[in-house]
């Protein structure tokens, strides 16, 4: 059966679109690598960017474009939260305004962690001067300083299953470093292959003694990063609920999965309840990344994930999500790289070569 036909400017349009999640990154995806993301392959975007530098001016902060536009990476300059946040926000949303509806149906949108606020505009739950107001706000909470951190540590063998050792080894370490006078210490992420704790310093300090090295990176430091997903995070919550009004929030256009799995739809979403969930239990209770994945491909069954720019380190957590359910019929690591190579079902935007496969042609 033909696929395919011809529109009157004798472009081939395909007949029935591929369902697509499309996924936002969090923090942590914008790093040397990626400086000048706008600049290579956001040209025409300047409109959008501009608006996102009028607000940031009127807060007396740096503008996005020339965050983009430094000679040189800076960890002072472009890992702070009021930063950061902004400009992945800026490249996630100018990627996902390239996407080819022609080719694709948008069936839902989730994110990881930051990637939450990022995903509300995705969906128009949050329009885009909302959008920058909410992201910048709940940003910069920190700027006057990082309340305690984060450290990432696996939690899979392999072939990127789940290793139940792992698992056994990073639930003791919690509870033992929670038993130590002034240490704290708490899941923050449930990432793909990855656990991400959050604790204050003398909680995560004991973590770091406690969990063995391996492959002579783990456990890592999240650098800049604060104990985001965690009670530590209680007051930051009540100034977001404080300065974020209702109206900010509106009805989605496209369904949400969110960090505990819950759906969104444009049908029967109660804003003030998405408002209390992103200023409240989504700031100081775990983000459940893998699960919003598993709802994602079970209750909407898309033909292709894609994950925006920038950066491409949310690809493996985001595949060792499919394969904890077996998604796209991946078992193993194995089974992903080969079933990559032929016909990729997982596209990160922030891949060179992936990024082609996403756009208009």
């Amino acid at each position: 059966m033909d696929t395919t036909s011809i529109d009157n400017n004798g472009a081939v349009k395909p007949l029935v679109k591929q369902r697509v999640v499309v996924i936002a990154p969090g923090r942590g995806c914008y790093n040397k690598e990626e400086l000048g993301y706008l600049a290579r392959f956001h040209q025409n975007k300047q409109e959008f960017i501009a608006k996102i530098d009028e607000y940031r001016a009127t807060q007396g902060q740096i503008g996005i474009a020339a965050l983009d536009a430094e000679a040189k990476y800076s960890f002072k300059l472009h890992t702070p939260g009021e930063n950061a946040s902004a400009l992945i926000y800026a490249c996630a949303m100018a990627d996902f305004m390239d996407l080819d509806t022609e080719q694709f149906e948008i069936v839902a949108v989730t994110g990881n962690s930051m990637g939450w606020y990022i995903a509300l505009a995705l969906a128009g739950a949050l329009a885009p001067q909302a959008a920058s107001i909410v992201i910048n706000t709940m940003g910069s909470m920190m700027s006057e300083g990082v309340i305690g951190g984060q450290l990432i540590y696996p939690e899979m063998d392999e072939h990127w299953r789940q290793d139940a050792t792992k698992t056994a080894l990073l639930e003791r370490v919690i509870t033992e470093v929670n038993c130590h006078a002034g240490c704290e210490l708490f899941t923050s992420i449930f990432l793909g292959g990855y656990r991400i704790l959050a604790g204050n310093e003398a909680g995560l300090k004991l973590a770091e003694e406690h969990l063995p090295p391996l492959d002579d990176r783990y456990p890592m430091r999240l650098y800049n990063h604060g104990a985001f997903h965690s009670p530590l995070l209680n007051g930051i919550s009540e100034k977001g609920r404080a300065q974020l009004p209702l109206n900010l929030f509106q009805m989605p256009k496209i369904p949400l999965v969110d960090g505990r799995g819950q759906i969104w739809t444009q049908y029967s979403t109660d804003t003030a309840k998405l408002r209390e969930y992103t200023l409240g239990e989504q700031v100081v209770k775990p983000y459940d990344f893998s699960k919003a994945i598993a709802v994602a491909m079970k209750e909407f069954a898309p033909d292709r994930v894609i994950v925006l720019g920038p950066g491409n380190t949310l690809g493996g957590p985001v595949a060792q999500s499919l394969i904890a359910i077996n998604g796209f019929g991946w078992q193993t690591k194995a089974n992903f790289s080969a079933a990559q190579d032929n016909n990729p079902r997982l596209i990160a935007m922030g891949n060179e070569l992936q990024r082609p496969m996403a756009l208009a042609k």
